[in-house]
């Protein structure tokens, strides 16, 4: 099993779900993880990440971490200054138009989205409301370019794409497509040598149903257009991601991973949960399973059974820990406070 990794995390993209993962397999291998420093939740994004924005890194001793996993804007020379050189690189990617409408509800107090109603009155005329000198401007405009480093208001012209296309895929040696989790997590477990155990989750970080709505198609088109950047890196790797299943998998093969997969993750949710899912932040009995609230979204959680042995009942609550809590408990685990 690989067990030296980089994730860049792109936000509103499931992203959350395969941290879960990686923290869960980093924890039972008894991994580092590359924290933040003072163990804060993201690498000072939208910084341009850097070496020492990692806990315990130091320029004189070659320190290398396992997993580095959190919120950053990307830069492969300080990556490497902090992961052994054998990490493999991964990433995951939504469709930009479902993207922005998240990112929209989730980032409603950014400066461009602030002073709007809807989406459509941002795309109706974008330039009344955004601009490309605030420091959040990256939330409303090709935020997948702006979290791989690249400027997310750059030249759209094809010779630009492919120079961007091109060092995306000398960085990564997989992307993900999160509207196709569960071939996804079948790849990534295939890449990196994992059982299927090590990839089963459950949803985390997810939208409460009556905070989406569904863009009219001239709306899509705009949002295309704003977004172009993002859409020639989704059609890209989207594309890719299916012929890399060809390759290394076969349809027939993935079709079977997928059904053993979700087999694993109904047995779990019949075993860990009370009632057959999410729950609404406001039904969640153990505040300590309670995620972080953002923006105008509802975001859901979990309650588990109760009486599961101990052991059945960590891996359980692991499942189920929102992302917040979970980096928080590593954290003191590999950083423990001096005894008083």
């Amino acid at each position: 099993p690989k067990t030296d990794i980089v994730f860049l995390k792109v936000h509103k993209s499931a992203s959350s779900t395969v941290m879960n993962i990686l923290f869960r397999f980093g924890e039972t291998h008894n991994l580092t993880f590359a924290f933040p420093r003072g163990g804060g939740f993201q690498l000072y994004y939208p910084y341009h990440f850097l070496a020492t924005f990692v806990q315990g890194f130091s320029p004189l001793s070659p320190r290398r971490f396992n997993i580095l996993c959190h919120h950053m804007r990307f830069l492969q020379p300080e990556v490497q200054k902090v992961v052994p050189s054998s990490a493999v690189y991964f990433s995951i990617l939504r469709n930009p138009v479902q993207l922005m409408e998240s990112s929209f509800v989730y980032y409603k107090g950014a400066s461009a989205f602030s002073r709007v109603r809807s989406l459509q009155e941002f795309l109706s005329q974008p330039y009344r409301y955004y601009n490309p000198a605030s420091g959040d401007r990256h939330y409303a405009r090709n935020l997948i370019t702006f979290d791989f480093g690249f400027n997310p208001d750059g030249d759209a012209s094809p010779g630009r794409v492919q120079l961007m296309l091109k060092a995306i895929e000398a960085s990564f040696d997989f992307v993900l497509i999160s509207e196709y989790f569960d071939e996804s997590m079948v790849l990534l477990k295939e890449m990196l040598c994992w059982d299927l155990d090590s990839v089963v989750s459950f949803p985390l970080n997810t939208r409460d149903s009556s905070t989406r709505s569904t863009l009219p198609e001239p709306v899509v088109e705009k949002l295309k257009a704003w977004n172009r950047l993002d859409w020639e890196i989704y059609t890209h790797f989207n594309r890719t991601f299916w012929d890399r299943i060809d390759r290394d998998i076969g349809r027939e093969r993935m079709r079977r991973e997928v059904r053993a997969l979700r087999e694993r993750q109904a047995e779990l949710a019949r075993t860990c949960l009370q009632g057959t899912g999410s729950v609404a932040p406001k039904d969640i009995k153990d505040s300590s399973l309670r995620p972080l609230q953002h923006g105008g979204a509802r975001i859901l959680g979990y309650n588990l059974k109760q009486g599961l042995d101990r052991e059945l009942e960590r891996t359980c609550r692991r499942l189920v820990m929102p992302e917040l809590q979970y980096s928080s408990l590593l954290y003191k685990k590999q950083f423990p406070p001096p005894s008083p």
